[in-house]
């Protein structure tokens, strides 16, 4: 079937697997989204119950008989007012960890909360907002890992602060967004590559790693694809592609983009990716939710209801990708 503009296919246990084929973007009116949406949440139920999933599927695909269940995705994480709460409900494991920066007196604060009851784990990056470590960003993170990833958040202003503090040591998020953009290319790379070291020493963890980002952060994680070749994964919410044609070369990394449709700036780089991408017969995704603004999973009661419904399709999009790319 076509889901969001993208050949999927039903799967044994109900969940949906890319073809394999380049899809183009398609813009996915809100909807749209809702109805693919309450498709897909039929076929999991149907499949569930053994019930028909679809045409040209055989006893076994509609049962899931002879194959292990497929991990269930999590409903999105909660807009900026409901991350608090939901970090103090949370019972994973987690912990601030100082990582240490070659060449830099200063360590990279980074938060880290584990899957419960998991012998081993995939790792992703959460590269924050332009606002820094916020609870927001932390909640996310915990929910990536409800869904069977370790997740870290380098606080990547660590050092930068009062008395070489991170984000927690600036007075306000005016301070917080001019110290994030004094960081040069190659210290985000390092910050990042830091960390990424760091995470493939975790005890229990498959060694397979991706990075998801939102909005300078989906920029800098995008960037980062570029830098680090080596990456399983990359998600990019709502953030510049590179611009230079010339950035593509070294990108061997699968990319996933999903953007707001009320989002001009951001959504004008995307031509430029999906054109030096198929060039070189590397994987871009893009997906564009109709309706939706820029930082649609942080505001989700924004934008009459667009906002919400893709943070959901979006949600479930960023599980199955990294899913695919590394394991649960």
């Amino acid at each position: 079937m076509m889901l969001l503009g993208h050949e999927m296919s039903a799967t044994r246990g109900g969940s949906i697997r890319h073809s394999g084929r380049p899809a183009s973007r398609k813009v996915v009116t809100v909807c749209e989204c809702e109805q693919l949406w309450h498709v897909y949440r039929f076929i999991v139920l149907a499949a569930a119950v053994g019930g028909c999933v679809g045409p040209g599927m055989d006893s076994a695909e509609k049962t899931g008989v002879g194959t292990a269940p497929t991990p269930s995705i999590t409903a999105p994480p909660f807009s900026e007012a409901g991350a608090a709460g939901a970090l103090a409900a949370s019972s994973r494991q987690s912990d601030w960890v100082q990582v240490e920066q070659p060449g830099s007196d200063h360590p990279i604060m980074t938060w880290v909360v584990r899957p419960e009851h998991q012998d081993s784990a995939s790792v992703v990056l959460v590269i924050h907002e332009i606002f820094g470590v916020t609870d927001w960003v932390r909640a996310v993170a915990d929910r990536l890992a409800e869904n069977g990833f370790i997740a870290l958040v380098p606080d990547l202003v660590s050092g930068l602060g009062p008395d070489g503090g991170g984000t927690a040591s600036v007075a306000s998020r005016h301070q917080v967004v001019g110290l994030i953009r004094g960081l040069q290319p190659a210290e985000k790379v390092a910050r990042l590559a830091a960390v990424r070291d760091y995470a493939t020493r975790l005890p229990s963890t498959t060694g397979l790693i991706a990075v998801v980002g939102f909005s300078w952060g989906g920029s800098v994680g995008f960037s980062y694809a570029v830098a680090m070749p080596h990456l399983q994964a990359a998600v990019v919410y709502y953030g510049r592609a590179p611009v230079e044609p010339a950035d593509y070369e070294f990108v061997e990394t699968p990319v996933l983009g999903l953007y707001g449709g009320n989002d001009e700036s951001v959504n004008a780089t995307i031509m430029v990716a999906e054109r030096e991408m198929a060039r070189r017969g590397k994987r871009f995704i893009a997906e564009v939710f109709a309706g939706a603004g820029h930082g649609f999973l942080r505001a989700q009661e924004s934008h009459e209801g667009a906002n919400r419904v893709a943070s959901e399709l979006a949600w479930q999009r960023t599980i199955e990708f990294l899913r695919q790319y590394l394991g649960v």
